[in-house]
């Protein structure tokens, strides 16, 4: 009997669909994109990290590869690159969409450069000991993106007479997350989220965050190659993909307006697993 992710995208739910990732070159963008594809969309990917560059931190991946993976299962998908910080690059790719596309149905904003460059070994230090470019990566590539990106696409969505704003965020339940400034830019994700639907109430529009749980991406089995920790309770990148892909294809979606949800509170809604047919509970942070 086929899984309920398999019942799902049998059907091509999200064909005719044109959704873009912003920030998709490897991890969580990257598993969302992939998920969008199998269900049918047409997909379009961010990033800074074209072929034969380095990501500032070292990471592998880059948006090529990513619309090449998503090709390879079938679907659509074309690559831009694009910095989000900038809003000339970002009026660009309003264009691009536009010109080549006619609409926009779902865009999701999960560029975060929010470690580049930051000093590891002090980011659990006490705030009054951080160092201020921690901040200026968090905000400035964390919280601008997502807002001047939903800015500038949004007259997309609207022409097209509705559509779905995602904000992919760590977060549970309000509790801290260990960082002041961490925290305190995640706080600004998920709230603009909810100021997001209520601007665009009158136009068919919702928009909500969406929170992974502790994910494989390649940062994080970065960190386990050189000490390992137990994998349990993680998640593929794509998990959260077939919830936003739920989340699109859901015409009474709008229960969801300027919430966030957890990767983990949407398999359960809806009856998906993981991709190797584990349905993850909804993380959780322990109590501090």
């Amino acid at each position: 009997m086929p899984s309920g992710w398999e019942s799902f995208i049998k059907s091509r739910p999200l064909e005719g669909k044109i959704c873009l990732v912003a920030g998709a070159s490897r991890g969580v963008g990257r598993g969302i994109a992939l998920a969008l594809g199998d269900a049918g969309a047409t997909v379009l990917v961010t990033g800074r990290t074209p072929a034969k560059t380095t990501h500032p931190d070292g990471m592998v991946g880059t948006v090529e590869e990513t619309a090449q993976l998503v090709r390879e299962r079938g679907a659509s998908c074309e690559a831009f690159i694009c910095d989000h910080t900038d809003v000339d690059q970002l009026e660009s790719l309003r264009e691009a969409v536009e010109t080549g596309y006619g609409k926009l149905d779902l865009l999701v904003n999960n560029v975060w450069a929010g470690y580049e460059h930051n000093a590891t070994a002090s980011f659990m230090a006490p705030f009054h000991e951080q160092d201020p470019h921690h901040w200026e990566r968090m905000f400035g590539g964390g919280v601008r993106p997502a807002l001047f990106t939903s800015r500038v696409l949004v007259p997309l969505l609207i022409a097209n007479k509705g559509g779905l704003i995602v904000n992919t965020l760590a977060w549970d339940r309000g509790r801290y997350l260990g960082n002041v400034f961490y925290d305190t830019a995640k706080g600004a994700i998920a709230r603009m989220a909810y100021a997001l639907s209520r601007d665009l109430r009158g136009h068919n529009i919702e928009a909500l965050a969406v929170a992974p749980g502790f994910t494989r991406t390649e940062r994080v089995m970065a960190h386990h190659a050189k000490e390992p920790f137990e994998l349990e309770g993680t998640e593929s990148a794509e998990y959260v993909g077939r919830g936003i892909a739920h989340l699109l294809a859901d015409s009474k979606r709008e229960r969801f307006n300027g919430e966030v949800v957890k990767s983990g509170e949407l398999a359960a809604e809806y009856g998906f697993s993981d991709t190797d047919g584990r349905q993850i509970p909804p993380f959780e942070i322990p109590e501090q």
